[in-house]
């Protein structure tokens, strides 16, 4: 399997590169070549090899997926690496992402039980782990740079923690993430990572990590990678969990599901593209916005119109105050029918020019093909569905996943399973908990007092020469 730039530059180039090397040397973002094709048969047997949740089923079915991706890893090595990764130790559960049913046809896969309680952690423990062997095998070193709006950040810098031959620069929005998130960063006192705390917005930091990748000469010089899902190894390892939800809701190989998935970088809706390009029967994927809804506005209209700053709004539901999603791009491509001529002229620098670009109506009426629907939830939506998520089944859910839920009940098709995808754990965002049901959040005990911990981290200016001269001094 090889791999090409969105952006029209057509040199293959194998997984180990370019699970080191994050943005394409044309700024674009990498894809395979082709989607694997998933028959009948396949998903039979994979459905045995996950086993429904048995000790070990998800990594074996990791492995079986990531192998039709990865070729240039030794099959037991790798192997090695995702039974390292996905164990019910780290998880809580043999299943992994096990699934549970609200009422009807919807149910939450829990994708949070990770040593962050974040979602990224599915990708980022793997990423952590691939990295480290990667670097080994060949003798070379690495300084990650990526942009959090919450929780990309805590869970690649507890993947990363004292690993060998790599060093973190990870920026976040000064000020705009919650106490829980901000500790869970700040508080760590490896000496390879290192926070840095942008005085702007998301949008802000990940315009400097992509400045910072865009300087070839210095990201050559200084080993610049990225862990933010631009990098396609996070964003492969996110197609697993999409297959095991499938295999617990249903019973045959034909039936059809749907997933909502609370979207601001469009990473994790990105892999459930892949997951149905390669044939998982996916009737729809749905995607849910807070009050940032870029995204929303596109799948409705064909215009994806990028806020500024001042119109990227603070809510309560902060990992997706985004107005500029980096996946995004990949989708695109594939909409376009990968035209890398055409992708590069909509997100180059006519994009930053014109803030935004319409499609034409031809490529608009596409979107259906692929199963895309959208809609919008409010800090009033989030409270609402909390409180009657808690009420009705005991069952407390993040903001995040609160928005999630609203858009997905607009969305069911009956007797079609529904799977909300859980964003984080309530313990993030107990502000915002505690006004919708009057209570605390239930917190894990080995993480109480977190917030009172010591910290450390760098305030910056929403400037990319700093944070270049920032990894000259400490990369």
């Amino acid at each position: 399997m090889k791999y090409i730039s969105t952006r029209g530059d057509t040199t293959q180039r194998g997984f180990a590169e370019i699970l080191l090397e994050g943005l394409a040397p044309d700024g674009g973002l990498y894809l395979p070549t082709h989607y694997p094709k998933v028959d009948a048969a396949t998903l039979a047997r994979w459905r045995g090899v996950y086993g429904g949740g048995r000790a070990g089923g998800y990594a074996d079915l990791a492995f079986e997926i990531l192998s039709l991706y990865i070729d240039d890893i030794p099959a037991a090595d790798l192997k090695a690496l995702v039974d390292k990764t996905y164990t019910a130790a780290v998880y809580g559960s043999d299943a992994i992402v096990p699934v549970r049913r609200l009422d009807g046809d919807l149910h939450i896969e829990a994708l949070s039980n990770g040593p962050t309680l974040a979602f990224k952690d599915m990708a980022m423990q793997l990423l952590g782990n691939l990295f480290e062997y990667e670097l080994g095998r060949r003798g070379q070193t690495l300084n990650i740079l990526g942009a959090t709006s919450g929780d990309t950040g805590s869970a690649a810098e507890y993947a990363l923690r004292g690993k060998r031959g790599v060093n973190v620069f990870m920026l976040s929005p000064y000020g705009r993430m919650s106490p829980f998130q901000q500790a869970q960063m700040f508080s760590l006192q490896d000496a390879n990572i290192h926070n840095l705390s942008v005085e702007g917005v998301f949008d802000d930091c990940q315009d400097i990590v992509k400045a910072v990748s865009n300087d070839l000469a210095f990201k050559r010089q200084y080993r610049i990678g990225t862990v933010n899902s631009i990098n396609w190894a996070r964003l492969l390892a996110q197609v697993v969990y999409y297959f095991a939800g499938y295999f617990q809701v249903t019973t045959a190989d034909s039936q059809q599901v749907s997933f909502t998935v609370p979207s601001g970088n469009f990473g994790n809706v990105c892999a459930g593209h892949v997951a149905r390009m390669m044939g998982l029967p996916i009737a729809q994927l749905v995607v849910a916005t807070n009050e940032n809804d870029v995204l929303d506005e596109f799948f409705r209209t064909g215009t994806y119109r990028v806020r500024g700053s001042a119109e990227t709004f603070e809510t309560s539901s902060p990992s997706m105050d985004i107005s500029k999603a980096s996946n995004f791009e990949r989708f695109v491509f594939d909409l376009l029918g990968r035209d890398g001529a055409r992708t590069a002229a909509l997100f180059g620098p006519a994009l930053t020019k014109d803030g935004g670009f319409t499609l034409t109506a031809e490529e608009t009426a596409r979107i259906a093909s692929y199963g895309f629907v959208s809609g919008r939830s409010s800090h009033a939506d989030r409270l609402a569905t909390i409180k009657a998520t808690w009420e009705a089944h005991q069952d407390m859910v993040d903001t995040h996943t609160a928005d999630g839920l609203k858009v997905a009940r607009e969305h069911l098709q009956s007797g079609t399973p529904m799977l909300v995808l859980e964003t984080a754990l309530p313990a993030k965002f107990a502000a915002t908990i505690q006004e919708a049901l009057g209570r605390d959040p239930l917190r894990p005990a080995a993480l109480d007092g977190i917030e009172a911990l010591p910290k450390r981290f760098t305030v910056m200016p929403v400037d990319a020469a700093r944070v270049q001269d920032y990894i000259r001094q400490h990369g």
